[in-house]
């Protein structure tokens, strides 16, 4: 039995410890925001955050996991679709297929958490999610236009 911390609500878990986290939310959560790609951890499609830190889902095994960590999937990062990233990615019309798209605002989330203001070399250097339709010119202008939104916000 896992017991996590899952978008703010205490969730126990029956699944074997070596189950990914990618699954766990997924098939026994209903949380499919979190996408599987490679299942290798390079592509960051399945890209959460674990106390504010940016993670790999696929990789992590549920047993690396207590309830005293905060996990939030894309569905935690703003209850009505409202934070600055989900607006910019709106705005600017970011993404194509779109199935990348919530690791990448995961990322991108993570890296605004560490630097509000974020330079291009911060942005190349800390969102490594892959994207099949090159959609990574329209994601660091998307990652700018939430900075001049939280600003706006304050």
């Amino acid at each position: 039995m896992a017991k996590l911390k899952i978008n703010g609500k205490p969730v126990d878990i029956d699944v074997d410890e070596s189950t990914p986290l990618l699954w766990v939310l997924r098939e026994q959560l209903g949380l499919t925001g979190t996408k599987y790609s490679c299942g290798i951890g390079l592509c960051g499609a399945c890209t959460v955050h674990v106390d504010g830190e940016a993670v790999r889902s696929c990789l992590m095994p549920v047993s690396m996991f207590n309830a005293s960590q905060e996990i939030v999937t894309i569905e935690g990062l703003s209850a009505d679709g409202t934070h600055p990233l989900q607006l910019a990615w709106q705005e600017l019309d970011v993404p194509q297929c779109g199935y990348c798209q919530p690791g990448m605002i995961m990322s991108a989330a993570a890296l605004l958490n560490e630097k509000p203001d974020p330079s291009d070399a911060d942005i190349d250097a800390n969102v490594t999610n892959i994207c099949r339709c090159g959609t990574f010119n329209r994601v660091r202008s998307g990652i700018h236009l939430a900075v001049q939104l939280s600003k706006r916000e304050k």
